[in-house]
């Protein structure tokens, strides 16, 4: 049987955090991540995710070699479901080997039950803001920025230590040289209804901006399952983490009545100018990443983020806000010259989020499944 330790040195951290590059080596697809980026997000000094959260990495070990790594962790702000307490797994990359998994996921398991938990749920990486579900059709592609890529043996595998799907999470397709279809067309080309307002980001009041977003995520987001709100801290993170690759022309604002009501965010695709860094930005890979978003540019992009305020659900121009951003957003990305971008992650029972997609022609192309268990 392997061995499992816990995550204590901040070399452990280094073999934690560069264990799937190895494991993922002969897959196309992989995109190694930012290893700079990777190693502060699992820091509690530089993650304000720790303020409100608990968490352990485990590395599992075979023979003086690393063979697979997971994470338990608690977070204290999660919303209640009426069920028994619900602990989280996350980060789990391991080699094809049962023995791997079952040992990985037995200590995760024991550090949840030890902290009164009765249930685990994940894979959250680290959270349900984060990277989100482990990829079981869709494999053939590279992962968009801030979304996973596993292998096709993971899921069994998961599967194979008591998991089952409590959730399935979508990706969805967009191709942006092509325009909305002229149903959604008709509907846009009509302009924004009286008292609605179309507006690019304003880099000069870019922490008030993000704040603005927040606000909007935060509300229309609250009746999604398993939503938990993004702190005044995490804002302020996700603010410094995003203003060098954001592009003020792929985000747009919608207002009602003067009121900020909605917004969508493209977010260039930074996996496509990382993919041959190799998680590293010494000594040129800054240079290179900077050049490849300012200069050559990417061709693909998400869409992390787009909500519009609850209030302004059942009325005509809050339905109608969705299509209005899409079709802005999606116009200045064509002048920049992306050709595709992905929606994500949706909810497979987020019926009207799905609809807006489906209605501005977007196909699902990859889905990503979270787990849960009985701990009693």
């Amino acid at each position: 049987m392997p061995k499992v330790i816990p995550v204590s040195t901040a070399a452990e951290l280094g073999r934690f955090v560069r264990l799937p590059m190895r494991l993922m080596a002969n897959d196309p697809n992989y995109v190694a991540p930012l290893i700079m980026e990777r190693m502060d997000a699992l820091r509690p000094k530089t993650n304000p995710f720790f303020a409100h959260a608990e968490a352990q990495l485990f590395l599992a070990t075979r023979n003086g070699r690393d063979v697979g790594r997971i994470s338990a962790q608690i977070d204290h702000l999660a919303p209640a479901d009426g069920g028994p307490p619900i602990g989280h797994f996350g980060m789990i990359a391991a080699e094809d080997d049962a023995e791997v998994f079952a040992a990985l996921f037995a200590a995760a398991e024991d550090w949840l039950r030890a902290r009164g938990r009765l249930r685990a749920r994940g894979p959250f990486n680290l959270s349900v803001n984060e990277e989100v579900g482990l990829l079981v059709d869709g494999f053939d592609t590279p992962p968009m920025v801030m979304m996973g890529h596993d292998p096709p043996f993971a899921g069994p595998q998961v599967e194979a230590q008591g998991y089952r799907k409590v959730k399935d999470i979508f990706a969805y397709h967009m191709t942006v040289t092509n325009d909305l279809p002229e149903r959604v067309l008709k509907l846009v080309r009509r302009g924004p209804p009286q008292g609605v307002r179309l507006r690019m980001l304003d880099m000069k009041r870019y922490d008030e901006e993000v704040r603005a977003l927040t606000d909007i995520l935060n509300d229309a987001w609250s009746g999604n399952w398993g939503f938990t709100p993004t702190t005044e801290a995490e804002t302020a993170q996700l603010a410094k983490a995003l203003k060098m690759v954001v592009d003020r022309r792929l985000t747009w604002f919608a207002e009602i009545d003067g009121e900020t009501a909605g917004f969508i965010v493209f977010l260039p695709n930074v996996n496509e100018a990382i993919a041959d860094l190799n998680g590293k930005l010494a000594p040129f890979g800054w240079a290179k990443l900077l050049w490849r978003l300012k200069v050559r540019g990417v061709k693909s992009a998400r869409i992390p983020l787009m909500g519009v305020k609850r209030k302004f659900f059942d009325g005509h121009r809050g339905r109608v806000l969705p299509f209005l951003l899409i079709h802005a957003a999606e116009a200045e990305a064509r002048k920049l010259g992306y050709t595709s971008a992905e929606g994500s992650w949706i909810l497979e029972d987020n019926l009207p989020m799905r609809a807006i997609l489906e209605a501005a022609g977007t196909r699902i192309y990859k889905t990503y499944r979270i787990y849960e268990k009985s701990l009693a």
